[in-house]
């Protein structure tokens, strides 16, 4: 490798991005740890990305602009690590942000261990304005299991990864024809196939932006995204699947109906995701028994409240 190559490559995916890119940008060049390139791969925009981009690189010549038609985010990321020159991948998307000592605490992470290939932290959640919520993402930072991998992500977002380059060369990358649930895939093939390990950090250092698509097809592609996972997850880990499909498959399917709750959808989106997780694997009621009835309280509540509309509706008329 070139002596004068980064240490790391950071690698944001852009579609139409625009609006958010400027902070994103931002709290990269704030990092504590300088030796970085920073790659943003425009997936297609239409809107002024470009622009946006070319802006910072007039006084930035570590800002690289590559172009690629949309080809979905996937396929943006695969095409950015294939371009960077680091040791180090860091993927950033472009409504994320980071803390300012992002790099260098993950780095020194690394360091400490040989045989850690992901490193993760805690994350912040911010809501759809960039507005922090008060939520810190609760998930086990260490001693993770590949089942845990099936059904909910430890790592919360790949904003928050920092990895080996030579475990995405190792394991390949994103399965170019996934959306959704390709970053727990890919989780799922490092510790599914490799000796890699995969832990995170007790401290929280990226900010993450949660959806703004209040649509309920967006869950059920959220949920065909999870199938496709499973597909793949049979061919490496077939065990695994056999063992924990019903189980991960309820877990996922309540995390739909909480989300579909959060986004205040129609009550018959939340009764449809709880009702077929209970029937998936009804030990879902022992598995986290604070958030199953947490979320089934949310999810009648939503039922009686549209009734009530429906009914009050019809008494005005």
């Amino acid at each position: 490798m070139n002596k004068t190559s980064p240490m790391v490559s950071v690698i944001i995916p852009a579609y139409n991005a625009a609006q958010f890119l400027p902070d994103a940008i931002a709290s990269v060049q704030q990092q504590t740890f300088a030796d970085w390139e920073l790659l943003i791969v425009n997936d297609g925009s239409t809107d002024n990305t470009i622009e946006v981009v070319q802006e910072y690189q007039k006084n930035c010549d570590r800002i690289h602009l590559i172009n690629q038609p949309n080809q979905g985010v996937s396929t943006a990321r695969n095409h950015g690590v294939k371009n960077s020159q680091g040791q180090i991948i860091a993927f950033l998307d472009a409504d994320d942000q980071w803390y300012f000592d992002k790099l260098s605490q993950h780095l020194t992470h690394l360091q400490s261990n040989p045989c850690l290939g992901v490193s993760f932290a805690q994350v912040e959640i911010l809501n759809q304005t960039g507005e922090p919520t008060g939520q810190i993402s609760s998930s086990r930072l260490t001693q993770l299991k590949p089942e845990y991998f099936l059904s909910e992500n430890p790592t919360t977002t790949t904003s928050n990864w920092v990895i080996r380059k030579e475990v995405f060369t190792q394991v390949g990358g994103f399965c170019p024809e996934m959306s959704y649930s390709e970053d727990l895939e890919w989780l799922l093939r490092v510790i599914c196939t490799t000796d890699w390990q995969i832990a995170g950090i007790n401290q929280v250092l990226t900010r993450y932006r949660t959806s703004s698509s209040g649509l309920s097809s967006q869950l059920y592609r959220m949920e065909a995204g999870w199938n496709q996972l499973i597909a793949k997850a049979r061919i490496y880990a077939p065990q695994l699947v056999e063992h924990h499909f019903a189980l991960a498959q309820a877990v996922h399917l309540r995390y739909l109906a909480r989300r579909a709750f959060r986004l205040k959808l129609p009550a018959k989106v939340g009764i449809d995701f709880i009702s077929r997780a209970l029937h998936s694997d009804w030990r879902l009621l022992f598995h986290q028994p604070q958030r199953t009835f947490l979320t089934l309280v949310a999810v009648l509540a939503t039922l009686v409240g549209d009734r009530l509309q429906v009914t009050g509706d019809r008494l005005q008329s």
